[in-house]
Formats: C-alpha cells, structure tokens, sequence
C-alpha cells in the first residue's frame, strides 16, 4: 500500500467524528488565512431629504465588479436602479469606477463619486473625485492636471454648481459649467496647512475635513495650521531600497511645540481674509470645532485651551471678525470636546444642544445662543453616550444611552423641553450593542444589533414603535459557520474588588469547562480614557482568537478599569487624571488577584495582553506586581508618557512641566527593573503613532538590570502591525506559541484540592 493510499484510507476511517471535530475547531489558518469568518455590511446608503427613502450603493447584476445605486422606498417596498453602473464607466474606458463613497447633491441632479483612495495617516482621505450629471449623462474628473489621488474632501457647493476641495495644502473650487478652477489660498505648504491638519489634531481632535461651505455658498471657512515650529519625528526605513531613509513625521510631543491653528473666512472665488485668533498664544490653545453658525454671516468656534479643563463656545462674524463668548465649560480634570453630531442648531438658530458634565454626569442641554443658558433636555444621573438625530419638528432628541448597564447601548428619546418622560425604544427583548441611522422626519432608521458573540444584523425599522420593516443585512452565512463550531460559554458579569467598587467583566470558558478543575486565565486589557473592552458588540477575529485559546483550554477575561469611558458617571471616568497608569493598573492587579481565588481558577497561571494602552498597561502589570502574573504579552505600549502626543496625553495627565512626578510613577519604564515573569515586547518600527523609539528605550532599561524577556520588531509596519502580506497571522501565530509555551492551557488538579 503506498503512501498515497493510506493516507486516503485513514482519512476515510476517520471521518466523521475526527473531521466534525476539525470543522468545529478555530484555527489560525482559518481565521487569518482565510476570509471564512468575514461578516458582511450594509452598502453606504443615503437618506433622501424629501423623506423619499434612500439610496444605497449596491452591486451590480449586469456589470462586473460595477456599483449601481438604487433607490428604496421604505412606504411601499419598492426598488429602483436610479443610476446603474453603466453610467460610471469613464469615456475611453470599459471598466466602471471603483465607487469607494457617494454625495449627491442638494438639488439631487448630481453625483460626486470618490474612488482611488490612498491612506493617509489611519484612514483613506486623498483620492480621486468625479461628478456624474444625472441629466445629461457626464462623467467628468475633478482636479485639472492635479496628480492621482490627490484631492481631499471634496464638497458640492450648496446650489450644486461648483465642488470645493483640498489639494497640496491648498483649497480650489472648480466649477461644474466649465470645469474652471479658482485657487483660493495659494500659500500651502507642508508647515502651512489650509483646509486639513496635522498628524496629532487628526489623530486626537478627529479633525481631517478643514473646511466648509456658508449656506449661501458664496464663502468658505477653513482651519489654517503653522507646524513651523513642530520638530520632525523621523521614522527609518532599512527594508524597502538598498540605503535606508527616513520618513519625517510632524510629532509635537508631550511639553513640546504645537502647530499654531486659526480659522480664516475667504470669498469662494478668493479674495482678502478674515482671521479668527481666539487667543494670543495660538500654539498653546486649539480651536478644536468650526461651523457656520445656522447662517451665513458668523462661525462658530469651540475654543480649548492647551491643558483641555477650559471649553469656550464663540461666535464669530464672518464679515468683521469680531468675537463673542457664549458658553463656558470647565472640569477640574478635562472636558471633551463636542463631536459635529453632538452640536446641532435648534430654534431657526437660536438655541444649539450641549453636552455637559457639570452636575456629574453627560447629560444634554439646549444653549441660548445669545445668553448661554442651559436648559437640561436629558434626565439626571443618567450618561448619554451620543446625539443620533433631533425631529424638531415632533419635538424629540434621539440618544444613545444605558443606564442600568455600561457595557451595553440603547436608543432612547426626550421631549426637547425637558419635561415628561424619557423612553427607551430598543426592545427590551434585544439585550446587547445597538446603533441607528435615523431617517429626516424620524419616521424610519437603519438599526444594526449585535452582541460579543453575535455578529452584527442591519435592518429597517418604523419609529418610534420599532417595528422591522426589512431586513438589509442578516450575516446569515458567519452566523452559520459560528454555529457549527464549539464555542465557550461567554458571560458578562461584576467583579467587586473592594471599597464599594464593582468592575464591569466578562469571561470566556473553555467548551468542554470542568467547575472540579483549575484553569489558567489570560487577562485582556487596555484601561485607558480611550475606549472600553468589556462591550457586549460583536468582537470579530479577535473574539474568535479567544475563543480559540478557550478551545485549548485557556479562560479569557476581560476587565474594565475605573477610568474607561464608560456611562458611569464623570467621576468614575475622571478618577484617574494626573495619574494615567496608576489606579487603572491597581484595578486591574484586584480584579485579578480576586479572580485568583475562584476555585476553578489556577492562581500560577495568569496571563495578560493588550495592544496600544492595553500594551502599557500589561507592562504596568508585570513591572508594578511582579510575580501576580505568570506571562505579559505587550503590543505596540507606551512605556513612557513623555514619549506620546501633547494632545492625548496632556488631557489626561496635564503638562509634563506641571506634572514631572505623575509622568514618572504613571510610566511603565520607571518600574521595569521589577520585571520576573515572562514578557513578550512587540512592536512596529513604522508606527506613526506610537513609536518603537518607546520599546527601544524600554529594551534599554530592561538590558540593564539584566532581566529577561523576548521580543518581536515587524519593519515598517504601523501602530495596527498589519500591513504586508502574511503579518496578521504571523502576530497571532507569535501570540499564540509565546502563551502556550510559557503558560500552558488545559486544566489541572481538583479545584477542591
């Protein structure tokens, strides 16, 4: 018998228990080398302001890898190809545009299409830009002879005859007749930017679009930034040319030198400038939100100063320049800055929403635009997570909030008087994470649910009975192949750690998970202001990463920190300003030495990881309590604060000439000579955001005092190690051999023994 034939033989003996058991195993093959366990999402879709319906951008049935998009009548049902796919095909060429994102414009006679995009910083904002005129049929390219995907935040006029857009650092505004364009700043440069920002108001402002149009369409208002006098952090690249080069990165760190930011009102057709300069210290001061302000003839201003405790409200008249201060927020910590969804006009202009945490909670508020009175809209002792839309005209605001539990999210909805009662219009029969897309007038939204363990579903909804009109997206196929594997039970619970304070969990357990037995627990952490991890929202290849490692016989766990930014109070998030790694680490420490104790839980073999502020804070918990911890592994951490960006890092710790010590004692590099259990360090040398320069000096110290740990550099790659082919898998495969060397899975003993 060969080889050949044996093998064949035995699979056929096998089967089918052995391949059911393979089928319902995870493995790193198939979830980083394969698109097995992708979901799927609704296509960008449109709400039409004539209360219409929708448009959304969907496949092609006649045209191969072509878009058409269709418009939906929620009333009836219908379904209309508005714009097939044929119509995007440019003159001179077969192939249709490769429809990345769509705009139509207000009179809805045109299509502003953006394709070709290049990424820039984390997301993908130059590209290229064409406009299809629905009437007549052209197809046309934006930009003259500007190069490929080079346009940035191109936007239709507000009468549809002209786009405005960024290029080189400058704004153009090209007119649809003719295809002329009118240059309106020429004195962009890298260290002189118009209309878009630097690296750090983009990364920790959320500010990429610098510019708008005034409703009439005959301005623009736009950030200009003077980096001048940022110092360049130099990225080096040793593996793509023979001679290694660097890459300049506009990086103000903590205590350093910001861009200088000001806000300019210029002629669309260009012209002389009005400046708005806030301050008289511009380096030190951010200008961290503009609009036009429910007019044409002033902006509006939300002006932080550099410690971020002060939030000014100001409008400004686009004609003179003159200021005037409306509103005042200040936090003996920080405050946050209000999104665009956050800031909405009210009353023809004359009231705007507020989100305030002065009595202790995030509450909303209709502001009088000429005194800056408060009225609260939203209830007491109650968090709102988000604006989702406003029905001025039916009276209501739509929030996302949840009281009762903070790893999950509802739609709910107040009077805009702030009387009666507040109601919860998620059904109660759909515990979990939900978010909305709601429709002009409120009476339809696009509803998408999941939980941790469930992948998110899309649907059409009536409002406010939230009756499903139709199902958009179902992700039946992923629900299908999760349900033919063995999954662990995944449950969300409280751990208390004294003192009166519960910290919000969840756990993983292994499939075949024996209460008689001790299991080893791996800890996943971030515990920063940022973001939470104990969420119940579908987690994706990450969750199923867990639930491989429950499958080898690990527990995973997850904890959130007091400090997280969770709806739980300002005091709970706030606890931690001037000591970032401090208390959060202390947390997480209890959480897991009470967790230690759990009779099922095998106390020698706790592990923890984390990525970015979870990298930091695995390293804050090995250095700061050595020997609670049997293996760290850290991805991408700040081992020093002084290391990381003004903006997020002065928030929430103050200036470092302020603060010197709680730099210091917040640092995990203070406390690396304390290191005894097992470290994995691993880390891009390309990351923009936080830099290897931190691990390098990291490995420095631990080099010192001699103590061991291993180590993992990817070349080039960036803060999410993802990029090139095979790196994925290869982190999670690294991951992955590094716990199961140094903390084997599986149970032990008698958890009574």
């Amino acid at each position: 018998m060969n080889i050949r034939t044996f093998a064949v033989l035995a699979l056929f003996l096998l089967a089918p228990a052995a391949l059911a058991q393979q089928a319902s195993d995870i493995t790193l093959e198939r979830l980083y080398g394969s698109p097995e366990f992708f979901g799927q999402r609704a296509g960008q879709s449109r709400w039409l302001e004539d209360n219409n319906g929708y448009t959304m951008l969907e496949r092609s049935e006649t045209v191969p890898g072509g878009f058409d998009i269709v418009r939906h009548d929620p009333s009836s049902g219908g379904r209309d190809v508005i714009v097939p796919a044929q119509r995007f095909v440019p003159t001179g060429t077969t192939e249709p545009l490769p429809i990345e994102d769509y705009e139509w414009s207000a009179d809805g006679l045109k299509l502003l299409l953006y394709t070709n995009s290049q990424r820039v910083w984390r997301t993908n904002t130059r590209g290229d830009y064409w406009v299809l005129d629905i009437a007549d049929g052209s197809l046309k390219q934006l930009g003259g002879d500007a190069p490929a995907s080079s346009l940035m935040f191109a936007k239709f006029s507000p009468d549809g005859s002209r786009v405005g857009y960024v290029q080189g650092h400058n704004l153009y505004v090209q007119h649809l007749t003719d295809g002329h364009i009118d240059q309106i700043t020429k004195d962009g440069s890298e260290k002189l930017i118009n209309g878009t920002f630097d690296w750090v108001y983009e990364e920790e402002l959320a500010l990429q679009d610098g510019w708008r149009w005034s409703p009439d369409g005959r301005s623009i208002a736009f950030w200009q930034l003077d980096a001048s006098g940022i110092r360049d952090f130099l990225l080096i690249n040793n593996t793509d040319s023979l001679y290694s080069y660097t890459i300049p990165i506009q990086y103000p760190k903590a205590g350093t030198t910001n861009s200088s930011g000001r806000v300019g009102v210029i002629p669309a057709a260009g012209g002389d400038i009005v400046w708005f300069e806030p301050s008289d210290d511009l380096r030190n001061n951010y200008i961290a939100r503009m609009e036009w302000a429910a007019n044409s003839i002033e902006i509006v201003l939300q002006h932080l100063n550099r410690r971020q405790n002060r939030l000014e409200v100001i409008l400004g008249s686009a004609r003179t320049g003159e200021m005037r201060t409306v509103l005042v927020e200040e936090d003996s910590a920080w405050v946050d800055v209000q999104g665009r969804d956050d800031f909405r006009w009210l009353a023809a202009g004359r009231k705007f929403t507020w989100v305030s945490e002065r009595d202790g909670w995030r509450r909303v508020y209709a502001a009088d635009r000429a005194s800056g009175d408060l009225l609260p809209i939203t209830p007491a002792e109650t968090d709102v997570l988000s604006i989702v839309h406003i029905d001025e005209k039916g009276g209501w605001l739509y929030y996302m909030a949840s009281p009762d539990n903070a790893t999950q999210q509802y739609l709910y909805r107040a009077l805009l008087n702030g009387k009666g009662k507040v109601t919860r219009l998620t059904p109660a029969t759909q515990p979990g994470f939900h978010t909305y897309n709601i429709a002009p007038g409120a009476r339809w939204a696009f509803h998408t649910y999941s939980t941790l363990a469930t992948p998110p579903v899309t649907e059409l909804v009536t409002l406010p009975k939230h009756k499903t009109i139709q199902t958009v997206v179902d992700n039946a196929a992923l629900k299908e192949r999760l349900a033919g594997l063995d999954l662990g039970e995944t449950r969300f619970f409280q751990i208390d750690i004294g003192d009166g304070v519960a910290l919000d969990a969840y756990e993983i357990r292994p499939p075949d998970f024996d209460p008689s037995m001790k299991y080893p627990v791996l800890f996943h952490v971030y515990g920063e202001p940022w973001s939470q991890t104990v969420v119940d929202r579908w987690g994706g290849h990450q969750y199923l990463w867990h639930q491989m490692l429950a499958q080898q016989g690990y527990i995973v766990m997850s904890v959130d920190n007091r400090g997280t930014p969770g709806p739980r109070g300002r005091a709970w998030r706030k606890i931690v300003y001037g000591a970032i790694g401090v208390l959060a680490s202390a947390d997480q420490a209890a959480a897991a030495k009470a967790v230690a104790e759990w009779p099922y839980v095998d106390s020698e073999r706790l592990g923890i990881w984390g990525w970015s502020g979870g990298g930091s804070m695995t390293l804050n918990a090995l250095f700061r309590y050595p020997g609670l911890y049997n293996t760290g592994m850290s991805v991408a951490p700040v081992p020093d604060q002084r290391y990381y960006d003004t903006i997020y890092q002065e928030r929430y710790m103050g200036l470092p000439s302020e603060n010197a010590e709680g730099y210091r004692e917040g640092s995990p590099i203070t406390f690396a000579e304390h290191l005894e259990d097992n470290l994995l360090l691993i880390h891009g040398t390309g990351d923009d955001n936080v830099h290897y320069q931190g691990s390098e000096a990291l490995i420095n110290k631990l080099v010192q005092y001699n103590r061991s740990f291993s180590m993992m550099a990817y070349p080039n790659r960036s803060h999410g190690i993802f990029e090139g082919p095979g790196t994925t898998r290869h982190l999670y495969e690294l991951l992955t051999r590094y716990l199961n060397q140094n903390m084997p899975a599986g149970p032990k003993g008698d958890a009574g023994s």
